[in-house]
C-alpha cells in the first residue's frame, strides 16, 4: 500500500481523530466523507485568446442575462483554475473578464 493510499484509508476510517489533530478540539459528531473524485465537467469558453507576445492568456466571456448558475465570478475563477492548470502561465498571465461586469 503506498503512502497515499495509507492515509486515506486511514483518514477514512479515523475522521474524527483526523478533524481533532486538525483543528486542535473535539470535532462534530456529524463528519461526512465526502467523495474523493472531483468533477470535472466539460466547459466551454465563448472567447478564448493566448496572447504569444505578451506571454498572457485573455479570456473573455460574454454573457446576456444578469444571473447565471453557477454566478459568473465563480465560473470565472472555475475557467482561470482550468486555464492555468493547462497552460502553466505565471499567475499574473492569466486575465480574465466577464461582461456584464
Amino acid at each position: 500500500m503506498t503512502y497515499d493510499s495509507t492515509l486515506k484509508y486511514l483518514v477514512e476510517k479515523y475522521p474524527q481523530a483526523f478533524t481533532r489533530w486538525l483543528f486542535n478540539q473535539q470535532p462534530a459528531e456529524d463528519i461526512e466523507i465526502l467523495n474523493t473524485e472531483l468533477s470535472t465537467e466539460p466547459i466551454r469558453a465563448d472567447a478564448l485568446f493566448f496572447v504569444r507576445v505578451a506571454d498572457a492568456i485573455l479570456h473573455l466571456e460574454f454573457q446576456t442575462l444578469p444571473q447565471s448558475e453557477p454566478p459568473l465570478p465563480l465560473r470565472m475563477l472555475d475557467y482561470w483554475v482550468r486555464l492555468y492548470r493547462q497552460y502553466r502561465c505565471d499567475s499574473d498571465a492569466a486575465r480574465s473578464w466577464g461582461f456584464p461586469p
